[in-house]
């Protein structure tokens, strides 16, 4: 079970760092966006569109990078057994199981791993 605890520690680790890539793509788009809305200089739909726009991926971007930074940030110390992990862990696994298909397949994982007896065990407090 020790493997399959720092496979998720990978996974999440790998599923943050592509997150954070997607949310920083995105971001450019919203900064092209604005660069569009700065350089027309003229008013009517088309500044308004591109207003739409640029709040719209500026917003998606922000979200993809604080959640790729978040699995990130769990990753690493679960897998060096940090009993507060595992908890992030399946809260962040439980919501990726709605962001088809690999964070649903991420998150089926996380929770089968974690939940099992063996996965409690690998996070218990040695007194």
């Amino acid at each position: 079970m020790s493997s399959h605890v720092d496979l998720v520690g990978v996974l999440f680790i790998i599923w943050g760092i592509l997150t954070t890539l997607v949310g920083l793509s995105t971001l450019a788009l919203g900064v092209g966006a604005v660069a569009i809305i700065t350089s027309a200089g003229r008013t009517g739909g088309g500044q308004f569109a591109a207003s739409l726009t640029a709040a719209a991926f500026t917003a998606l971007a922000s979200i993809a990078i604080v959640w790729g930074a978040a699995h990130v940030i769990v990753g690493v110390p679960l897998r060096t057994r940090r009993p507060w992990s595992r908890v992030m862990a399946l809260t962040l696994g439980a919501v990726d199981l709605l962001l088809l298909p690999y964070g649903t397949a991420l998150g089926c994982y996380t929770l089968w791993v974690l939940l099992r007896e063996d996965g409690k065990k690998a996070f218990a407090v040695q007194s």
